[in-house]
């Protein structure tokens, strides 16, 4: 039996999250990391009981061709699960393009599904090295890497961005990461303002 979406949460309507084209958000269930300032808390857990069903979801999006022009998978990192092959396949049967908010933590899924996303929004948070401070997972900082570069390649319209928090993210490193991703052929860095009221680290709260 082919596993189903597990969804936890979903916009029906956005102008903000895929750049130029009005679409639908879908988010994904669970994250392997627990990134200090992550301010979806209760999207990480995999497993978590939800009240979305991505059969209905589909249904919904079907009744909404003509209206939207696009579909993006957020989370969470949808990358986690098996099943967003087969929900992509799903949202652009409707006709729908396909948007793609990621962390790059499985660039070898993402290998997989490129052919068929017509945009990528990949976060980047640290330089390699300095992942781990900020993911809370040891060696995390190779594999977002390794998506920059396969995307880059792909020429996949692309948006890199950065959440920054102070405290995690020094002026120093931003260059340094800046000039990493222009090597890669990514001039711009699109950097957040990081919801520090929701951080999921509590000592990040009071300190914006």
């Amino acid at each position: 039996m082919t596993a189903r979406l597990r969804v936890g949460g979903f916009t029906p309507f956005t102008t903000i999250d895929y750049p130029g084209e009005l679409a639908a958000v879908v988010f994904c269930q669970g994250c392997p990391w627990r990134c200090r300032y992550c301010h979806n808390g209760h999207l990480l857990p995999a497993r978590a009981p939800s009240g979305y069903d991505w059969d209905q979801i589909l249904g919904l999006l079907a009744d909404r061709r003509g209206l939207l022009d696009a579909v993006v998978f957020s989370g969470g990192e949808p990358t986690a699960q098996e099943a967003l092959e087969d929900a992509i396949t799903g949202v652009r049967k409707l006709g729908f393009k396909v948007g793609l908010h990621t962390a790059g933590i499985y660039p070898r899924r993402l290998r997989r599904l490129i052919t068929r996303l017509d945009w990528v929004g990949l976060d980047i948070k640290a330089l390699p090295e300095n992942y781990p401070a900020i993911s809370g997972v040891a060696r995390s900082g190779t594999a977002p890497w390794q998506c920059a570069k396969l995307l880059a390649e792909a020429g996949i319209p692309l948006q890199v961005r950065l959440t920054r928090h102070p405290r995690l993210t020094s002026d120093s490193e931003l260059d340094q990461i800046c000039q990493k991703l222009r090597l890669l052929g990514i001039p711009h860095l699109e950097i957040q303002h990081c919801n520090s009221a929701q951080a999921l680290d509590k000592t990040l709260r009071l300190s914006l």
